[in-house]
This record gives structure tokens, sequence and C-alpha cells, in this order.
């Protein structure tokens, strides 16, 4: 004959009950999952403005650099981000017409030897002391002409398409091997702005 089990205790019966409900969420929800990496970038400011030069952009974004990322800048690894600019005028007739495309390619290591953060942009070079402070040069411009003056139609109603995002495709091929695991170095925004 069994014995009759003891009921548990009044605690102990609550810290069960605790571990029941996680487990019915937990199954009914989906374990809990980490955040991507593309909600790491968060947009700022994103304005555009007439000026004698043209049709002139200023952005500035606010990016969390996942681990693996930062990880492979320690390690001296190169690691580009391109912001990029489509100007359209809309035509009710027809598909928009692309007006011009502009981007801009910003690379950011890290110089172990000076324990110092290069940033390249075209031909100019700055160094920064910090990651935050290289990352804030990365991350944001002001008076980037998208298009000349001559190509804006005042007669028309013109978007900017824009994005800003970590190009893996510009990384050393063994780095895409042995770095690149998932969606860590899956990293940007993009955004539409009518004018």
């Amino acid at each position: 004959m069994p014995r009759p089990q003891r009921p548990h205790p009044p605690r102990e019966r609550r810290q069960l009950l605790g571990l029941g409900a996680m487990w019915l969420a937990g199954a009914v929800l989906g374990t809990p999952r980490p955040a991507r990496a593309a909600e790491a970038v968060e947009l700022v400011s994103l304005n555009a403005y007439r000026d004698d030069n043209g049709l002139l952009l200023e952005f500035a974004t606010h990016v969390v650099l996942p681990r693996a990322v930062e990880e492979a800048l320690q390690r001296g690894v190169p690691i580009y981000f391109v912001a990029q600019a489509t100007v359209w005028r809309s035509r009710w007739y027809w598909r928009d017409e692309r007006i011009n495309r502009v981007s801009r390619t910003w690379r950011l290591v890290y110089q172990p030897l000076t324990s110092n953060w290069r940033v390249g942009l075209g031909g100019l070079n700055q160094h920064f002391p910090t990651l935050a402070d290289a990352m804030g040069a990365v991350t944001r411009s002001a008076n980037w002409r998208i298009a000349e003056l001559a190509q804006i139609d005042p007669d028309s109603r013109h978007s900017i398409e824009f994005s800003w995002r970590l190009d893996t495709s510009q990384l050393p091929s063994p780095m895409l091997i042995g770095l690149i695991g998932g969606s860590e170095f899956t990293l940007g925004i993009e955004r539409t702005l009518k004018l």
C-alpha cells in the first residue's frame, strides 16, 4: 500500500507555483531572445535642406556595437560603415525618377601600438583616444551634399532614401569565415524622408 505523500509546506508550494508559471510562460511565449544587432542602431536626427551648394543632408545615429564587433576591432580588424542617400523625384504617371545616389564610407581601425582609434573618410584620417569618440565621427554627418541645385525641380515632390550600416563586404576574406557568425554583424538602419 503506497504511503500518502505529505503536502508541500506553503513556502515550497509558492516556489513550485512560480516555477510552473515560468515554465508555462516560456512554453507559450517562447524563450526570450537576445536583442538583435539591428535594434542597436537608433536614428537620432535626419534633416535635409536646400542651400546655394545644393541639397544637403545631416544625420546623427546612436549605435551600440555588438560584442563581436568590438572584439574584432580590438584585434585590429578594420570595420567599415556606409551611409547612402538616394534622391527620388515623384512622378504620377510612372515610377519615381532617381535623381542622384551618393554614399560615404568610414573605415574604423584600432592601432594597438599607439592605443588610439583611426577613422578614415576618403583621404582624410582622424585619430581619437577612445572608441566612443571614434564612433561619434562615424555615426553623424553634417552639410553632406547629396544633389546639385540644378537637379532639384522646385515644382516636383522629392524624397530621400537614407541608410546607414556596417558593411561586411569590405572585411578581409579570412575574417569573414572566422569572425562573422551571424546577426551580430548585421547592423544598420533605413529611413525615407519626404521633402
